[in-house]
């Protein structure tokens, strides 16, 4: 700052830090509870079951009348089937076995609209060992898109904007399986469509929820450049490696089954060099027209090279890293109901890339505080 002969004197250095610091502390601690306060409100709600009674799915009770049938009428098995059904749904308290007419009283029935609303959605829907193109196509888009948003917009207006769209996220994956709620699903497949998966319409969390948590907390811990190219490996990466691993699922020799402690579990290595490869002339161009100033790339095309190729590598080794089937949360910790997380890739990868990127800039060198092209690619 510049002051006039008229103008107050600036603080001593002695002091300032002295009136900056419950200021800062104070900026520190609202961001952060923010962050976390969508997480909290999982949980209480999820304990509590209030105010929404919590829905049977559809595809519970088609379990319990096919094992009727296949006991052959037998009352004592019968009677079994029913008290395991009333203890799902939650609000039996008895002690013994019902009778005949408590089991036809306690089956839960269903309208058209609560089928229509997530298990009829299913059977539309491809699992997870198809390949899904228009999934692809829709992550990586996405994926641009708030990397785009992550440079252009001001990092104060982001976050909160992010905070908004994953708690707004959240809500929605806790309400819709819930009685009354059935029609957010068919919302969501209404917008979405094929880019859905069937297990998403089954109980599970949409990957939605997870690329938008992974988003946000990539933009809250890293430098702007380090997220925006992590945001940028989970668009990228992510869907690459899936596609070019399915593509080469009969080479055995390149498939991860248990041998890593489940680490990369049915998943393979040549995705995990697809993946990697697919990225990196992505990395080359964004880097090579980043704002260098007159010194140009410190370390020249070789740095250039090997930055994009290793960060191109961790994007892809994070999701090789996150087994299939997901790893699922317990229904209960220290007795309280929790919501049905799992570990995603739409999770870790941004936040994975995003630390591998800064220490890669580290070690060669490079700027953490490197600004991208107006246009990131352009």
């Amino acid at each position: 700052h510049i002051y006039s002969s008229k103008s107050t004197p600036p603080p001593s250095t002695e002091q300032s830090p002295h009136k900056e610091a419950p200021t800062m502390k104070l900026s520190s601690s609202f961001s952060i509870g923010i962050l976390i306060s969508p997480w909290l409100v999982a949980a209480t709600l999820a304990a509590v079951n209030f105010p929404f009674a919590p829905r049977v799915l559809p595809h519970h009770t088609s379990r319990v009348y096919s094992s009727s049938l296949d006991v052959n009428n037998n009352a004592a098995a019968k009677h079994a089937l029913a008290y395991t059904l009333m203890q799902q749904r939650g609000g039996s308290t008895a002690t013994s076995a019902p009778s005949n007419e408590d089991f036809t009283n306690e089956l839960p029935s269903f309208s058209e609209s609560d089928n229509e609303g997530h298990l009829e959605i299913a059977k539309k829907l491809k699992n997870r060992n198809a390949t899904n193109l228009s999934r692809k196509i829709t992550h990586a888009a996405f994926g641009i898109f708030f990397a785009c948003l992550n440079q252009f917009i001001p990092h104060a207006k982001f976050m909160p904007l992010m905070y908004g769209i994953t708690g707004s996220s959240l809500i929605i994956e806790l309400l819709r399986y819930r009685k009354g709620f059935g029609w957010i699903n068919t919302v969501l497949h209404f917008f979405l469509g094929g880019a859905l998966r069937k297990h998403e319409m089954e109980g599970k969390f949409t990957g939605s929820f997870y690329y938008f948590a992974g988003v946000t907390v990539s933009a809250y811990l890293f430098p702007q450049t380090a997220a925006t190219m992590g945001i940028c490996q989970l668009a990228l990466a992510d869907p690459s490696a899936s596609f070019f691993g399915r593509r080469t699922r009969h080479i055995y020799w390149s498939r991860i089954e248990g041998q890593l402690g489940g680490i990369g579990r049915n998943k393979g290595l040549l995705g995990f060099l697809g993946g990697a490869l697919f990225c990196f002339p992505f990395n080359c161009r964004v880097f090579k027209i980043a704002k260098w100033g007159a010194g140009g790339i410190p370390g020249g095309n070789g740095s250039l090279i090997m930055v994009s190729l290793l960060l191109g590598m961790a994007g892809a080794f994070a999701d090789l890293a996150v087994p299939t089937p997901a790893l699922v949360m317990p229904k209960k910790i220290l007795g309280v109901p929790v919501p049905p997380f799992h570990v995603d890739d739409n999770f870790v990868v941004p936040i994975f890339s995003g630390w591998a990127c800064t220490k890669i800039f580290e070690y060669v060198g490079w700027d953490q505080g490197l600004k991208l092209a107006e246009h990131i690619i352009l």
